[in-house]
């Protein structure tokens, strides 16, 4: 448990990152400041009970594969994202790195963890890709319009066609311009 020591003087009453320590029983053997204060006020003291008690239960399958890789490779540190419960009913996503705590033999002892709260950052993400995809079908309709429009100009026969078209044009061009500046104007 020597490598931990120095982490766990550092980042004991840390305000941005979690640090927590399970053991090989599966339960919690340390949780630092700030974990304590996010989720001790929904689960109680932490400490002896089974790590999956914060999280989706969907997670608790990552947790154990990135375990199995620390074991595996002791000397190595894991990432994993995990969603821990906010005590409303939903969760506060998180990232982790995870490495194998070894005894003084060698063998593992358990594992650590230093997480931090990446739910503004997943919440912004999903909402730029949402904008990003209603943008791309907006600005695609009338493209797409013009193309299909182009295509029946030129096989247009009369001036009577052809003037209907460039009104069906026209009116697709102005569409396209006012995605487009509606879009930079920041509306």
């Amino acid at each position: 448990m020597e490598s931990f020591e120095p982490l766990r003087n550092l980042l004991d009453n840390s305000s941005t990152f979690y640090l927590i320590s399970v053991g090989m029983d599966s339960t919690y053997q340390y949780v630092n400041s700030l974990y304590s204060k996010v989720f001790e006020p929904q689960h109680g003291n932490l400490l002896g009970k089974n790590y999956a008690i914060t999280m989706h239960p969907e997670d608790t399958v990552v947790c154990q594969a990135v375990g199995a890789q620390c074991f595996r490779y002791p000397n190595l540190v894991f990432p994993a994202k995990v969603r821990k419960h906010d005590g409303r009913g939903g969760y506060i996503a998180t990232q982790w790195d995870y490495r194998a705590l070894m005894d003084k033999s060698g063998n593992p002892s358990g594992i650590f963890c230093i997480g931090y709260d990446i739910t503004t950052l997943v919440q912004t993400t999903s909402a730029l890709e949402h904008i990003e995809h209603i943008q791309s079908h907006v600005i695609r309709k009338p493209i797409a319009n013009l193309q299909g429009l182009v295509e029946l100009f030129e096989r247009a026969v009369s001036r009577e066609e052809q003037l209907g078209l460039m009104g069906m044009i026209r009116s697709s061009v102005d569409e396209l311009d006012l995605v487009v500046r509606s879009k930079h104007s920041g509306r």
